[in-house]
């Protein structure tokens, strides 16, 4: 399993690949205290650095699944990490991604 699937869950939504934290990884970082994230109509590539947060078990960057546009990034991480460290997967998503 590469590092990006350990870290991140993929869901296609409407045309866009929305990306967020899965359980495992939250488990193998601990407690995020920042998350540095691509913003909206930054471009991505699948296997180069999407986010780089710093936690408390870990400082990682972490590659993206695919490759595209940013179109979304989760409002709720512009104050806090916290629904990065939630128990709902669906509450720790990071960015929608539309596919090249």
């Amino acid at each position: 399993m590469s590092e990006e699937a350990t870290y991140f869950w993929t869901k296609v939504m409407d045309g866009k690949t929305r990306l967020g934290l899965t359980k495992a990884g939250q488990d193998e970082l601990g407690t995020i205290k920042f998350a540095h994230l691509p913003s909206v109509g930054d471009k991505v590539n699948k296997g180069k650095t999407l986010i780089s947060v710093e936690a408390e078990k870990a400082v990682s960057d972490i590659d993206s699944p695919v490759s595209g546009e940013v179109v979304a990034v989760n409002p709720q991480l512009d104050n806090d990490f916290d629904s990065l460290n939630s128990e709902e997967e669906a509450d720790a998503w990071l960015v929608d991604i539309k596919e090249a």
